[in-house]
């Protein structure tokens, strides 16, 4: 029943692709730190899922008043931190960022691209970007793979200048890091196989085991939900992985029951491996954002400044990225996903 459950899931390239990124996981995560050269439930105001999210982040505490907000207002003028990546020595000019590369159609190798095929996806396009706009070349930036739970130390160390990795803003994250306004609108939903008896983010989720990233999103929320008794007491969150591609190789060997995470990303998996869908709605609302050193406060508003360009950009800017890597697996319709328009509530 196993095997036949392993065959049924690994079907078609995703799930190959899967497989081989089982293997990569039990690599030690600094080994992965490598130079390289059903759609989303719509979250419009007013709904019952956006008044959940708003609740929850007044939750979060006075203090931190809808967090995608706290970003500094946009300004192309160079500071500090843009002017110490300009003067990097010949060969080391470029843009250091830290990206997935096995997230389908937001950071990952095409398979059929061969051994030098390049980094490709929604995350990747916003990358090239930035580089363009800070160093005049779209290909001056060194990628380098960061497991889920190792973007805030890799930000915090130096390691690299800016995470671009599907990363939500929150209240806790901006403690230790700088955000950007939101560039992508998402929330957390359930995966499970087709035949599941799961429903969604509700009591069929009782005695299942689920799967989450570490230092996600996905695993506070649980984590929090299951004190207050919103997450039925017997369900097991104690499976998590250091990459959230992981929880569907879990999935597909059958070594759990779930997967929660954000429902972009919960698409492209389903995309990958017919087997699977997406369970009920989303039932939070959250915003990617580029994250950076608290104190690289020019870089912030370079980002800002080049966000807001890129979403007017209408010929090869957010829409166009959009339509090429997400339209197949969130659905043509791209303003659920669009972020809020930025507020910039952050003065220092």
């Amino acid at each position: 029943m196993r095997a036949r459950r392993l065959r049924a899931g690994l079907r078609g390239w995703g799930g190959v692709g899967a497989m081989a990124a089982a293997v990569c996981a039990v690599v030690p995560a600094f080994a992965l730190l490598l130079p390289l050269a059903a759609p989303a439930t719509e979250n419009t105001p007013g709904t019952a899922v956006e008044r959940t999210a708003q609740a929850t982040r007044a939750k979060a505490g006075e203090d931190c008043p809808d967090p995608e907000k706290q970003t500094l207002s946009p300004s192309s003028a160079d500071g500090p931190t843009i002017e110490a990546i300009k003067n990097r020595p010949p060969g080391q000019r470029k843009l250091v960022v830290g990206v997935d590369q096995n997230s389908y159609r937001w950071g990952y190798r095409n398979p059929n691209g061969g051994s030098s095929a390049d980094l490709e996806g929604f995350d990747i396009d916003l990358v090239h970007r930035i580089a363009q706009d800070i160093l005049g070349d779209p290909n001056a930036v060194q990628f380098k793979a960061i497991p889920t739970n190792q973007r805030i130390p890799a930000i915090q160390s130096g390691r690299v200048d800016m995470v671009v990795r599907t990363m939500t803003i929150t209240c806790k994250r901006l403690a230790d890091v700088a955000f950007s306004a939101p560039y992508f609108r998402t929330g957390q939903q359930v995966l499970a196989p087709k035949s599941s008896p799961v429903t969604g983010y509700n009591g069929t989720l009782a005695g299942k085991r689920i799967c989450t990233a570490t230092g996600s999103t996905a695993y506070t929320t649980l984590e929090e939900d299951k004190k207050k008794g919103d997450l039925p007491a017997s369900a097991d969150i104690s499976t998590t992985v250091p990459n959230q591609l992981d929880c569907l190789v879990r999935l597909q060997l059958g070594e759990v029951d779930a997967v929660v995470t954000d429902g972009a990303l919960a698409a492209s998996q389903a995309a990958q491996d017919p087997t699977v869908r997406l369970k009920g709605e989303a039932f939070t609302t959250e915003y990617y954002g580029v994250a950076m050193k608290k104190d690289a406060d020019d870089l912030v508003r370079r980002v800002n400044q080049i966000l807001v360009e890129y979403r007017k950009d209408g010929a090869k800017g957010w829409q166009a990225s959009y339509e090429r890597w997400l339209s197949a697996t969130l659905g043509d319709d791209a303003a659920k996903s669009e972020p809020p328009r930025p507020e910039y509530l952050r003065t220092s």
